[in-house]
Formats: C-alpha cells, structure tokens, sequence
C-alpha cells in the first residue's frame, strides 16, 4: 500500500501494509526525495510536494518502493504502526469544485423531484454539470458530523430548524497536483497532468434545507456543513493500470471539441456504502453495507474533463484543490445507489437494516462508512485500496 501519501502530524507519511512510513525521516538519511528541501515532508499537508510537479512525485515514488524493498533495514522512527499515527486531513483545499456527472444518479434525482417530467436536464448531456462548494468545511475522515441548521417551509412559513433529512454522497475526490496559469484553459489532452490522485469524499447533503434554498442559484448551506474525505490520496499513477473506458466512453451526443478525449479515463473503482446505527454499535454489531457500486459503470462525466471545463473560461488551478465526481450510483437503486435520496427513493422505501431498524435518512448517532478500490469486484478487499472514510451523525449545535 506505498502508493498512498497522507499526513500524519507533523511529517508526510505514506501507508505500508499495517504502518505507516515517515517520509521526513527517510528523506534525512538520503533514501527518499533528494534535492527536494526538506520542509516539503515536514509540511502539515501534501501541498508542498504537489507542488513538485509530476517528475518530483514519480521521483519520491521511485525511491520509496526501492525504500520499502527491505523495510527491516529502515531506521528506528521510519516505521509507526498505523493505530499511533495521528492522520490529519491530506491536503489544504484552496478550492473545491462538486461534480453532478453520474448518470442514473442524476437520472434518478430527476425521476424523485420532478416525476413525469425529462430526468435530466436540457445541458446535461453537454457539459459536465458543477457548482463551487465551500473548501473550508473540508474535513478527515473520523471527523464527526454535526447535523446542519437551516430554512426549510412549513405550513406556516420558513422556519430556520435542524435538517430531518440528513443524506451521504458517495463520491470520489480527485486532488490537482499542478496549478495552471489565470487565463489560459487547460486543454482536455494535458488535465491528467495535472492531477495527483484521488480520494474517497462522502458530500454530506441537507436534503430538505437544499429544497428550499437551491433555485435560482444551487446548493448553499445544505451542502457547505461538511464534505469529508478520506486521509489517503492513492495516486494516479498507481491507478493508471485501471482505466477503462465507461461510460465516459459512449457520450452521446458527442461533446463539443475541448471535452472529446479518445483514451479510456474511468477508473475500475469499486466502492461501498455501509451504515452503523448507535444500536448496532451497542450491540457489537458491525455495519451493514447498503449499496455496493462500479464507479465505471456509473459516471458520465471524468475528473479530466471536469478539469478543462472548468478551465474553460481561464480559471486557474491551484495544488490542493479538489474535484468531487458527483454522486455514484449504479443501474439499480435499490442495492447500488450512492444515496439514500435513491435508496429510501425520497423516504416513500425505508431501507431495512439486518438488525431490524429502518433508515429513510441519518439519524444522530449513526456512523456512515465508504470503502473500495481497484482489483477484483470486492471493495473491502481490493488490490488497490484507496483507504476508509467515516464520520458519526451528531447533534444539532445551539
């Protein structure tokens, strides 16, 4: 697992089988990042070595694998067993950017809101639909999630209330390594380059609070609370073995020139939703996994063509900023949806959990899970695993 950088306070660490890898210690002693000032593995986030560019990441990754050839001869404090470590968010997101391009949920967000009508709407299909989120609210996985406050209509008017209807995302985060210049778009051929790897993001979403806000500008407090994200970036590189094609590959109607890309630029991930109740944890029961999903199968839209629309116009790039995929939900939403908006089908299914209790939305006290990887079709057991992601529903503030 030495493809997965992290930060484990106060020095960049990487993951390797059940420790983790201090980086600024390997550095001090030659084996890692030569040439590169030492302040970048002492960094409190990735930034810093993203910063290095592609050759200096491959060059660090190089050294690392040759590093971990012989990890009993590594010195004493290069190794940390990962239940010490203290893993901190990953990167400083300047920006964060949150994708609308999987297809069934979007189709089935349209079938819920607006029933009898087109699921998608009119550009969809044309461009990959995104909206600037609030980078601040950015948080490590194990963060706990407090349950937003906001204006929801009642029968007497608007009322500013805790949300009843608390929902995940499933999404994967895809983290820009290399800035680009204001003004100048980034070109669909050259957007891998600068993107480092990709992490597992749970876009926590007010449902009822989004209801009433979104039109005519979109999501504002029912999304800006909490986006969490997992403490491992699994690079693009260690990912490159794992492109396919998808259904990124069968856009119709073609889009226009600067979003048309011949390779294959999917990922094979395969993740999971789980879901522990505070009575399943009482009980010693472990969590119940609600929906298990192809990330091929059910994106539209990908992160590289995210990132030439959204340079389109000359936005610049910055390292650190972060591009969420949308939500991934499969062809069945029952079982591979990424929501419980699709699962619950807007709260008319309530979704059975094997100990007996019934979710519609999160209620406090439960604890979301998100897991996969690339290798195989089991997510809790891939070849390539892009770490876990949680985070505990708790109370209202105020």
């Amino acid at each position: 697992m030495a493809h997965l950088p992290g930060v484990g306070r106060p020095h960049l660490v990487v993951a390797f089988e059940d420790d983790v890898v201090d980086l600024a210690v390997l550095h001090g002693i030659g084996l890692v990042g030569d040439g590169i000032d030492p302040a970048v593995f002492c960094s409190p986030h990735l930034n810093a070595l993203l910063a290095q560019g592609p050759e200096g990441w491959r060059a660090v990754r190089r050294d690392l694998r040759e590093a971990l050839l012989d990890p009993g001869a590594l010195p004493a404090g290069a190794l940390v067993p990962l239940d010490q470590a203290r893993l901190a968010l990953p990167v400083a997101v300047g920006d964060f950017v949150d994708g609308y391009g999987g297809l069934h949920h979007a189709t089935n967000m349209g079938r819920i809101l607006r029933p009898g009508g087109p699921p998608l709407q009119p550009n969809w299909r044309h461009l990959p639909v995104s909206y600037h989120g609030r980078a601040a609210t950015v948080v490590p996985s194990g963060t706990p999630i407090v349950r937003p406050r906001g204006q929801v209509m009642g029968e007497h008017g608007p009322r500013l209330v805790p949300t009843a209807r608390l929902d995940i995302e499933l999404e994967v985060g895809c983290v820009v390594g290399v800035g680009s210049e204001l003004g100048r778009p980034v070109p669909i051929d050259e957007a891998a380059d600068h993107l480092f790897g990709v992490v597992l993001l749970n876009d926590c979403s007010a449902r009822d609070i989004q209801a009433f806000e979104y039109q005519p500008l979109g999501p504002f407090l029912a999304k800006s609370f909490a986006t969490s994200v997992s403490h491992w970036v699994v690079t693009l590189d260690a990912l490159e073995p794992y492109l396919v094609g998808g259904l990124a590959a069968a856009q119709e109607p073609a889009p226009l020139p600067y979003l048309r890309r011949l390779q294959p630029a999917l990922w094979d991930l395969q993740l999971e939703v789980c879901l522990q109740t505070a009575a399943m944890r009482a009980a010693g029961e472990g969590p119940a996994v609600l929906s298990r999903t192809s990330f091929a199968e059910s994106m539209y839209w990908s992160a590289v063509q995210q990132v030439a629309h959204a340079t389109a116009n000359g936005a610049a790039l910055r390292p650190g900023a972060l591009f969420g995929s949308g939500t991934v939900s499969g062809p069945d939403d029952r079982h591979q949806a990424g929501s419980l908006m699709e699962l619950s089908w807007g709260a008319s299914r309530p979704v059975e959990l094997p100990n007996g209790e019934r979710r519609t939305f999160l209620e406090d006290g439960d604890t979301v899970g998100l897991r996969g990887g690339c290798g195989g079709t089991d997510a809790a057991a891939p070849t390539v695993a892009l770490g876990e992601e949680t985070g505990t529903i708790v109370p209202a503030l105020g």
